[in-house]
């Protein structure tokens, strides 16, 4: 019962989010303001009604049940609220319009499906730590994503000489371009820190059911580095910045959602 309280609270407030901030967006293009914060405090209240829900579903006296559609839940979760937080300091509360449905969809596809995968982890176990960092890693570099898909949105607008409509509700290119590549350097010490957790404390990071998971998120970490690389060695930005953020992001899609869909979906096979 608290499950389905829970979950319903949270997706009249995702809406209400959504609405709210797309208001918004029409008031700034057109010329006037309005006040992030009582739609950023709404947002954080789905996010905590997510979270007991995520709490419901996950826990049980065997362990915790990260099966695919809780797992979806769980990164939706961690999305949307990354984002929430940040917008309290940072112009990225607009990221929401697009990250609140998918944390709304993540939710009621956990509410809704079941795909159990019950792992024995103790608080405060070094798989748990990885787990974590995993789940971070993942989130931080999905903001990255959508972030780089409004500024290639506004990019284009800007090239193609109509930076009016909800454009104009959008920080500077500047400002959009330094968000992004402070995401990217976060999430990539994340997925890092992901990756040798894994190498340590994992019997076998290659063994044959984790092995596509291991080498795509090792060549998305690739992607990232050289995308980091280029940007302090080079000045890459523009275009060239967001194709390679959204290729790692891809790729890291494959290696983790992609990889657990074929195996717990398909084969039945139960990952970590």
């Amino acid at each position: 019962m608290t499950l389905v309280i829970a979950s319903s609270f949270a997706v009249f407030a995702y809406v209400a989010a959504t609405v709210g901030l797309w208001l918004r967006m029409r008031r700034v293009a057109g010329g006037q303001s309005m006040n992030k914060t009582p739609i950023v405090a709404v947002g954080l209240i789905a996010g905590i009604a997510h979270a007991v829900a995520i709490y419901h579903a996950i826990h049980s006296a065997g362990g915790i049940n990260l099966g695919f559609f809780n797992a979806l839940s769980l990164e939706g979760w961690l999305i949307a609220l990354l984002m929430t937080l940040a917008a309290t300091r940072q112009p990225v509360e607009n990221l929401g319009v697009a990250l609140y449905p998918l944390a709304l969809l993540s939710l009621l596809a956990m509410v809704g499906f079941q795909a159990d995968e019950i792992l024995p982890i103790e608080p405060g176990s070094p798989l748990q730590i990885h787990i974590l960092l995993s789940i971070g890693a993942y989130g931080v570099l999905t903001i990255a994503a959508v972030q780089a898909g409004a500024l290639a949105i506004q990019d284009r607008s800007l090239r193609n000489h109509q930076p009016g409509g909800l454009i104009r509700a959008l920080p500077p290119l500047r400002v959009m371009e330094d968000l992004l590549f402070h995401l990217i350097g976060v999430g990539f010490a994340l997925l890092t820190m992901a990756l040798l957790t894994g190498i340590i404390f994992l019997e076998d990071i290659f063994a044959q059911h984790l092995v596509h998971k291991t080498v795509l998120s090792m060549i998305a970490w690739a992607l990232f580095a050289v995308l980091l690389w280029g940007r302090i060695r080079h000045g890459w930005r523009g275009r060239k910045a967001i194709r390679w953020t959204l290729g790692g992001f891809v790729i890291l899609l494959l290696a983790y959602f992609g990889s657990k869909a074929v195996l717990e979906l398909i084969l039945k096979v139960p990952m970590t």
